[in-house]
């Protein structure tokens, strides 16, 4: 989830509570805030309550915090030192390590092998085990010119493992990315924030399109699938969130993504009707139907 700051409810600090950031842990048994003061996990075995299991007021103005699954490992950054990332035992108090790196950290992920830290120009990837630095990947190589170009400024996805895959999702920036829970599916959104796509990994085939508006550019916040990867949700600056329904693809479709790595594109047309649900000033709406126009 991407960092914001907003004024809390009626929560367990009452109004006055400031948050900077929110993420679930990688099977959403838990939730990690941070906060002006520090950071605070909760429980998620019950969605009447939200119980505190940990807190933390070691490290003020956290902007990153995120938990390794089920474990005692939460890796913090906060706003006082945006370039160095602290790995944490919040159940022994300890710090297990901290590691610095060259720009701001705008984001940590971290699963039970990798780590991968994400600055404004690079990423880093780590050996989660030992920490040990396996690969660091360039984002804005120097060209001819010897002026650098932004990759992202294609509005291409490159997706790195042992080799590489570059869909080619959008014509503008993009603004947002989320992987399913088995990582065969790739969700992005642009910068202008009316058209978000689905796509197969590793082949890069476009399986869904849907439009979040009609009339206006929005910045798209957060892509998230549910756990069945049946449903994804889009949160932007506008007080609305969009759920898609990703519907069954057809047995030609799922044959066309087994067979056709080599290629990187699929236009799959779906006529679908809408439906949305309005209560105050949150809107909920479940959006089912495709368009081909490029964003």
């Amino acid at each position: 989830m991407e960092s914001t700051e907003a004024a809390g409810g009626s929560g367990p600090d009452g109004p006055e509570l400031r948050f900077g950031c929110a993420s679930f842990n990688q099977d959403s048994t838990s939730l990690a805030l941070g906060t002006r003061t520090g950071y605070k996990l909760f429980s998620l075995t019950t969605v009447e309550k939200l119980d505190c299991i940990h807190e933390s007021a070691e490290t003020p103005d956290v902007y990153i915090v995120e938990r390794l699954f089920s474990s005692s490992l939460v890796v913090v950054v906060s706003t006082a030192m945006p370039q160095r990332m602290n790995i944490y035992h919040f159940k022994k108090g300890t710090e297990i390590c901290n590691y610095s790196y060259p720009d701001n950290i705008l984001a940590v992920k971290l699963n039970r092998q990798r780590l991968v830290v994400c600055l404004e120009e690079s990423i880093y990837i780590h050996n989660i085990k030992d920490m040990k630095l396996l690969k660091t990947l360039t984002l804005t190589p120097p060209n001819s010119s010897q002026h650098k170009t932004r990759v992202s400024s294609t509005g291409e996805v490159v997706v790195y493992d042992n080799t590489v895959t570059v869909i080619p999702a959008h014509d503008s920036p993009l603004a947002a990315l989320s992987f399913n829970a088995s990582a065969t599916k790739l969700a992005s959104a642009s910068e202008r924030g009316t058209v978000i796509r689905v796509f197969s990994v590793p082949e890069g085939l476009r399986l869904f399109e849907f439009r979040r508006g009609m009339k206006r550019y929005v910045s798209i916040s957060s892509l998230c699938f549910s756990p069945d990867g049946q449903y994804l949700c889009a949160s932007s600056n506008t007080e609305t969130v969009h759920i898609f329904k990703l519907e069954q693809l057809g047995p030609r479709y799922t044959h066309k993504v087994q067979l056709n790595r080599g290629q990187s594109w699929l236009n799959i047309y779906c006529s679908r009707s809408i439906s949305s649900y309005q209560s105050g000033n949150i809107s909920l709406a479940v959006e089912k139907f495709g368009i081909n126009q490029s964003y």
